[in-house]
């Protein structure tokens, strides 16, 4: 009786709109004429539509470079400026940008990533015009440079949790590694990193689905393009939902997107969880 208001809510919120997205992937509805069913049509197009399996590689993509550069960098991070050292300062530097929105982010991005951006001046200025590009109008360069501006603001929430779980490490197992002879690399890797071991598990967590559902960035610097070609899953839906109005195909998008994202993490913690004897 005491979770029944919370049971509700997540039913009104969240399943009643996922049943009933589920059933209009069945259907054909331009917005115009009334919706009628066509079995298993939209799914049969996505498995022929090459725009989609693009998609799903950028997707893939983007879990890679999401679960690789936020959660490797903010480790590293949260351990050079633990404590109260003089580096400590430095964390705030990546902290800062986590309070940043994606519209933000985009827009700062934007403007260093475009044509004749703030990157490619620097790069003339400094006489490096060969390594001047067009970051966001060629593939996979344009999904690479989405990547690192995406982790730019995203590390923020890697360093703070790792800084936290850094915390909590008992003095006493350190000093213990100490006096047997650990130090350094040796130290960290047998003493302190396995105790962070459920802080990773929800750092990974996190990237993976933030990872599978990104949108503002992408949608905001290149908007999929040029053409389809640095779209994601979360784009993808959007483009086909609420540009074209094909209401069908994108709620099939959708339904794939939402296995995809609850199958990996429920696989990915599973994996992690202790297990019962």
């Amino acid at each position: 009786m005491f979770l029944a208001p919370a049971l509700a809510l997540v039913a009104v919120l969240l399943l009643v709109p996922f049943a009933f997205t589920v059933y209009q992937s069945f259907t054909e509805y331009d917005g115009i004429s009334a919706a009628r069913l066509t079995g298993v049509d939209n799914y049969e197009r996505l498995l022929t539509d090459s725009a989609f399996r693009h998609s799903l590689l950028n997707t893939f993509i983007w879990t890679i470079g999401t679960l690789l550069l936020p959660v490797v960098l903010g480790l590293l991070i949260a351990v050079l400026t633990n404590g109260k050292g003089r580096l400590a300062w430095v964390r705030y530097a990546f902290v800062v940008p986590y309070a940043i929105s994606g519209t933000a982010t985009a827009a700062i991005w934007g403007f260093m990533l475009r044509s004749d951006g703030a990157l490619n001046q620097a790069l003339g200025f400094l006489g490096l015009e060969s390594l001047q590009r067009e970051w966001l109008l060629s593939w996979p360069t344009n999904t690479i440079a989405m990547i690192i501006a995406n982790t730019w603001q995203a590390v923020g929430v890697a360093v703070i949790l790792f800084l936290v779980g850094l915390q909590a490490v008992p003095a006493e197992t350190v000093e213990a590694g100490i006096l047997d002879g650990a130090s350094g690399f040796r130290l960290f890797r047998h003493i302190v990193f396995p105790q962070l071991r459920p802080v990773t598990v929800v750092v990974v967590g996190i990237s993976i689905a933030n990872s599978l559902r990104v949108f503002d960035v992408i949608w905001l610097l290149t908007k999929g393009g040029p053409g389809r070609v640095s779209e994601t899953l979360a784009v993808t839906m959007y483009r086909q939902t609420f540009v074209v109005s094909d209401y069908g195909f994108g709620a099939a998008v959708a339904v794939v997107l939402a296995v995809i994202v609850v199958s990996a993490s429920w696989i990915y913690l599973r994996q992690q969880m202790p297990k019962r004897p």
